[in-house]
């Protein structure tokens, strides 16, 4: 339920879907692997051999952020990192086998979440929903302010 007088600031609308979408993902999906930690992976697999800094422009997420997740994936063996040959300042990343199983198996959990989310929406009016977060995230300032985050995201990736 939306509490009707506040139900006009879309802020106050994007924190609630953001509030249902990480309970879905805690009980749907996984309480190891982050929705974000996901997108890494899932953009690894379609993009193999991408470098972290465009990694973290894709997702719009700060060098920090970024190196963390890297890191923490990178940790529990679901992707590789290593300096690029003929850029040393470049770490050029690549899933693992066990990244790939890892993205196979959330994949359905993922759509479940998304169906569980908009499903009761008519197509039309998903696609909206879509095209108006995608309008409202890529219009200025607020899309600089993802790519020029004063504070790491790291607490919540």
């Amino acid at each position: 339920m939306v509490i009707s007088e506040l139900s006009q600031y879309t802020g106050f609308l994007v924190r609630r879907a953001q509030q249902v979408h990480v309970a879905l993902w805690l009980r749907e999906v996984s309480g190891e692997v982050t929705s974000v930690q996901f997108g890494v992976l899932s953009l690894l697999e379609s993009n193999p051999g991408i470098d972290q800094r465009t990694l973290g422009s894709l997702l719009q997420l700060d060098r920090s952020t970024i190196a963390d997740l890297v890191t923490r994936l990178e940790g529990r063996g679901y992707l590789e990192r290593v300096r690029d040959s003929t850029d040393r300042r470049r770490n050029v990343m690549t899933i693992t086998a066990a990244g790939r199983a890892a993205v196979t198996e959330l994949q359905p959990r993922v759509e479940l979440v998304n169906e569980i989310m908009v499903g009761h929406l008519a197509k039309a009016d998903q696609a909206e929903l879509n095209r108006l977060l995608t309008l409202l995230l890529n219009a200025q300032p607020a899309a600089s302010l993802l790519t020029a985050a004063a504070t790491p995201l790291s607490e919540s990736a």
